[in-house]
């Protein structure tokens, strides 16, 4: 089969031959239509991860080996089954859940596999999406997207769960309390539909790109922050008639956290999701006169995919903008995503 691959950091993928998988076991063969490009594809790219204060993590601290072909986002056809494999036929088409953990632990025997800590993620670890067939641990893992849009669907294997599961943390009372969305990407913009579809009805999305706005009102925002204004915290709490009970950060720097924790009133909640490398120091005193919950979240659980799933199935989960393009064309995507020149999602497709 083909396989659009890392060869090393910062190199264009390249399309090279490897052999056909064979499923044994449980596993289950799923032949690549569609698959997503994330910004987590590429930092994979890049080959390192900025943890903030001047501190990386290189890809390969976290088992990566080259070549490996990238992409979390998959959806395809059932071609191959192990001999252990049910519950799943030839022919069937399925969302690829990636995040796949040891199976054993205790977080894993609750359902969180994504937050096992031997996690072995499809498209990470394994050949993903960029690969034209996908080796499946076990049916478990394939959810049936129905009469969705298999393109659209694929997205949700990560952006719809980790939106799903960042709004589920903020755990909000009122629908009609604001909720302030720092960043209007991929994430941003999935999190402002999910939030409509959910019935919320106030909701502040922040960017520092003003050409990402319209797409910001468009999608269902309320209110649109310049992410770029001198008080930011001043203009998130003015923005949401006072002080924040709800946000979620999804581009994490410096600037947006601070802003974001300071704009927090007694009891708000900060889910934080981007990776942009930065850090937040908290007065310990402070979290006592003015106690607040900051936490992180990591995509989500298979449950959580087939919750998305269901409300997209309802009509009520507006589609995020996506554009297609070819497998073939998988560096341009790249180089698209890395200067900023996607608004919504790229999905790539195969023929």
């Amino acid at each position: 089969m083909k396989i659009w691959a890392m060869t090393a950091p910062k190199k264009p993928l390249e399309r090279i031959e490897v052999a056909d998988p064979t499923p044994t076991g449980t596993e289950v063969i799923v032949r690549t239509t569609h698959c997503g490009l994330c910004h987590s594809d590429l930092h994979l790219w890049e080959g390192e991860y900025n943890l903030g204060g001047g501190k990386r993590m290189n890809i390969l601290e976290r088992g990566v080996s080259f070549p490996r072909a990238p992409s979390h986002e998959i959806a395809g056809t059932v071609v191959a089954i192990g001999p252990d494999a049910t519950g799943v036929a030839i022919g069937d088409t399925r969302i690829v859940y990636p995040w796949i953990g040891c199976g054993h632990c205790d977080r894993c025997r609750d359902g969180e596999e994504n937050l096992c800590a031997t996690m072995k993620p499809i498209g990470v670890i394994t050949h993903g999406g960029m690969a034209e067939q996908v080796v499946v641990p076990h049916p478990r893992y394939l959810v049936d997207p129905g009469t969705l849009d298999p393109g659209l669907a694929a997205t949700y294997a990560c952006s719809g769960i980790t939106v799903n599961g960042a709004i589920r943390k903020l755990e909000i009372r009122d629908p009609s309390s604001p909720v302030v969305l720092v960043g209007a990407g991929g994430l941003g913009l999935a999190a402002v539909a999910m939030l409509r579809a959910k019935g919320h009805r106030t909701i502040v999305v922040v960017d520092v790109n003003p050409d990402k706005q319209q797409a910001a009102l468009e999608a269902g925002a309320t209110t649109f922050v310049d992410g770029a204004t001198a008080d930011l915290t001043g203009a998130l709490r003015a923005a949401a008639g006072g002080p924040l009970l709800y946000a979620v950060d999804f581009v994490n720097t410096d600037t947006t956290a601070r802003a974001v924790f300071d704009s927090l009133g007694k009891g708000g909640r900060m889910v934080m999701v981007g990776v942009a490398g930065g850090e937040l120091t908290l007065s310990l005193a402070g979290m006592v006169f003015v106690p607040r919950t900051v936490m992180g979240t990591a995509m989500g659980s298979i449950q959580d995919l087939k919750d998305v799933v269901a409300l997209a199935q309802t009509g009520k989960l507006a589609p995020v903008p996506t554009e297609r393009m070819p497998i073939d064309r998988v560096n341009e995507a790249f180089d698209r995503l890395k200067d900023g020149r996607v608004t919504g999602r790229i999905v790539l497709e195969y023929d």
